[in-house]
C-alpha cells in the first residue's frame, strides 16, 4: 500500500505546474484566504478520490470550509472504519499525506482537516466531555490531573473544553508522542 499512495502522492504533485498561479495571490483581496481554501479542498478531494479508487473503497467526499482551514469528510462506504485505524492512527497519516498533496500543488503548507466516518467528530465529543469532567474534577478535588497522552488535535479539543471552565487551566507537558494534558486549579 505504501507504494500505491506515494504513486498516487506523485501524480497528484504532476498536476502542479497546471494550476498554482493562485498560491501565491495570498492576502490580495478579502476573498483569497476563501479562495485558496476551496482550492486546497478541491486538490485534497481529488486527491482522496483517486487514494479510494485504487483501495476500490466507496465513499461520499464533502468540502467545507471552517474555522479558516479546509475540511473534508468522507463517509458512506462500509470500510471506511479501516482508513480510521486504532485511535485514529490511519486517518492522522492520511491527513498529513493529504497535507503534502496539497503542499506540493499549491506551494502552501496546508492545514486542511480530514474527517472519516464521523470518527473525528465523535472523538470531539468525546474529548469535550472528557475535558469538562476533569476540569469538574480537579475543581472539586483541588489537585492537579494529567491525562494520558493525545495527538494534537485531541489536546486542542481538551484545553478548549477545560479553557469554558472557570477556576482551572490546562497546559500540554511532555515530547510527542508522549505529550499530554495536565489540567491545574488556579
Amino acid at each position: 500500500m505504501p507504494e500505491t499512495v506515494q504513486e498516487t502522492a506523485e501524480q497528484t504533485g504532476s498536476a502542479a505546474a497546471q494550476d498554482d498561479t493562485s498560491a501565491g495571490a495570498e492576502g490580495s483581496s478579502p476573498g483569497s484566504t476563501e479562495e485558496l481554501l476551496v482550492q486546497e479542498g478541491d486538490i485534497a478531494g481529488d486527491y482522496l478520490e483517486r487514494l479510494l479508487d485504487i483501495l476500490d473503497y466507496d465513499g461520499d467526499i464533502d468540502l467545507d470550509v471552517e474555522a479558516n482551514r479546509a475540511v473534508i469528510s468522507i463517509d458512506g462506504g462500509e470500510d471506511l472504519e479501516k482508513l480510521v485505524g486504532p485511535r485514529g492512527s490511519v486517518l492522522e497519516a492520511l491527513q498529513e499525506l493529504t497535507r503534502l498533496a496539497v503542499q506540493q500543488e499549491t506551494g502552501a503548507r496546508s492545514r486542511l482537516m480530514l474527517d472519516i466516518a464521523g470518527w473525528r467528530a465523535d472523538r470531539r465529543e468525546e474529548l469535550k466531555d472528557l475535558g469538562t469532567a476533569t476540569a469538574q474534577k480537579v475543581l472539586s478535588s483541588g489537585e492537579k490531573v494529567r491525562l494520558q497522552p493525545m495527538t494534537p488535535f485531541e489536546r486542542k479539543v481538551v484545553h478548549d473544553a477545560v479553557a469554558a471552565v472557570k477556576g482551572v487551566h490546562s497546559e500540554s507537558e511532555g515530547e510527542d508522542p508522549r505529550r499530554r494534558v495536565v489540567v491545574f486549579p488556579e
